[in-house]
């Protein structure tokens, strides 16, 4: 895997101290799950230094912003507001899809509750909001309504993935559909932020936001990998996490819609209940690496960040921003196991 793009550090010193803000105007127990889960204190309260995370939309409002001749600070409240949002979509799939660790620490449902969880990621949804519309820009409501409508979206494609689990066939433009939502329209409205908040042109916006959509999809195919094949020791999650609870991942639902055995196969895996063991977990991500689905997924990432690199190509960008776009796409794409 390649080494991480020097913006992703630098945006992260920049946003930290702003959302530390942030969170402080949450209530005390709100405050304290939220300040955990971001990595900056123990379950206990005592100061720690936990992986808080790459913040690639962070720095994407960032430079989106940059990308259209503004200072950084311009886009600061709308990278607090992305990166609020991602959190709490976080907290609350940690929570339906019954993750006990992120990051190698447990998560906050399964130290305070599922009750505890809820909350805290509404506490950080409302104050994405709040942030914004107290931040004085002159853009702030469009930026609000932009951040509205994404969590819309979000919120759609988490319960396609859920109605999913329900289903024995899902096709592979649902499934694309289903990232567009949970995860493209995030990054979307996280690389164009920046610019709406610049009061940007129009043309510029939608090339950002189109870079965003193409870049989340290809984000989600590779996380989708990762999910079955991926180290924990990188993912923080357990190894065929995805598989254990049969997930029908843009891989799976590649590989299923194959004809040949290995999908029938992996058909009928699907369709069975309880709890599998290592050996089988293996044999079936050998069913969906037969079938293709990891190889088709690799490949359909990489086309994705060439069509968000070509959207960046159409209108008047800062070179310099556009460079670093690129080379942060290029890094979410080669986290390959």
């Amino acid at each position: 895997m390649s080494a991480p793009p020097d913006f992703l550090s630098h945006s992260r010193v920049t946003l930290t101290p702003a959302l530390r803000a942030a969170v402080d105007r949450l209530d005390r127990r709100s405050r304290h799950q939220a300040a955990y889960h971001f990595g900056w204190i123990t379950a206990g309260g005592a100061p720690t230094s936990a992986d808080p995370g790459k913040a690639v939309r962070p720095a994407l409002a960032l430079l989106s912003a940059e990308a259209v001749g503004a200072p950084p600070e311009v886009a600061l409240p709308g990278a607090v507001a992305v990166e609020l949002v991602h959190n709490f979509s976080l907290v609350h799939d940690d929570l339906m899809d019954g993750d006990e660790e992120r990051r190698h620490r447990r998560t906050v449902w399964k130290l305070w509750g599922p009750s505890s969880a809820i909350l805290t990621g509404d506490a950080m949804l409302a104050l994405a909001q709040e942030v914004l519309l107290d931040s004085g820009s002159p853009a702030a409501a469009p930026a609000a309504r932009l951040l509205a409508r994404t969590t819309r979206h979000l919120i759609r494609g988490q319960v396609q993935d859920l109605g999913f689990e329900q289903r024995r066939h899902v096709t592979v433009e649902e499934c694309l559909d289903m990232a567009a939502g949970k995860t493209g329209s995030l990054l979307s409205a996280s690389a164009a932020i920046g610019a709406v908040l610049a009061g940007a042109p129009e043309a510029a916006v939608d090339a950002l936001a189109l870079y965003g959509d193409h870049l989340g999809i290809a984000f989600q195919l590779v996380d989708d990998v990762l999910g079955i094949w991926g180290d924990p020791a990188v993912t923080g999650k357990p190894v065929h996490s995805d598989l254990r609870s049969r997930k029908k991942s843009l891989p799976v639902s590649h590989a299923l819609n194959q004809d040949g055995p290995l999908s029938d196969e992996l058909a009928t895996w699907l369709a069975t209940c309880g709890d599998p063991d290592e050996e089988e977990l293996r044999r079936v991500a050998g069913l969906i690496e037969g079938a293709g689905g990891r190889d088709w997924a690799l490949a359909e990432a990489a086309r994705r960040m060439a069509l968000a690199e070509d959207a960046l190509g159409g209108v008047d960008l800062d070179a310099g921003a556009r460079g670093e776009l690129v080379a942060l796409g290029r890094f979410v794409v080669d986290r390959k196991v």
